[in-house]
């Protein structure tokens, strides 16, 4: 695989708060078929709270690649790369 898996994690305060710790944990800890094919970047605050007229209100967010994980966890992040990896085998 050329290229890895980006995985852009809201650390916003709220976002933080709301389970985005638990997910910056990939970055060491992540499952041996996944872990050398992933980049983590963490980034301050996404914005997607700010504005409560849109879908995005619903933290932490992080994005997969160019696809958004909304109410995002440790479970439903993994869950994401390996569909990340599939697609690009």
């Amino acid at each position: 695989m050329a290229n890895k898996v980006k995985v852009r994690i809201c650390v916003g305060t709220s976002c933080f708060v709301m389970g985005a710790a638990q997910i910056q944990s990939l970055e060491f800890n992540a499952p041996a078929d996944i872990a050398e094919q992933i980049e983590i970047v963490e980034e301050r605050c996404m914005n997607l709270c700010k504005d409560v007229k849109t879908k995005y209100n619903n933290g932490p967010f992080v994005f997969v690649n160019d696809e958004l994980v909304e109410e995002a966890t440790y479970e439903k992040v993994v869950n994401k790369i390996r569909e990340e990896i599939k697609k690009s085998c």
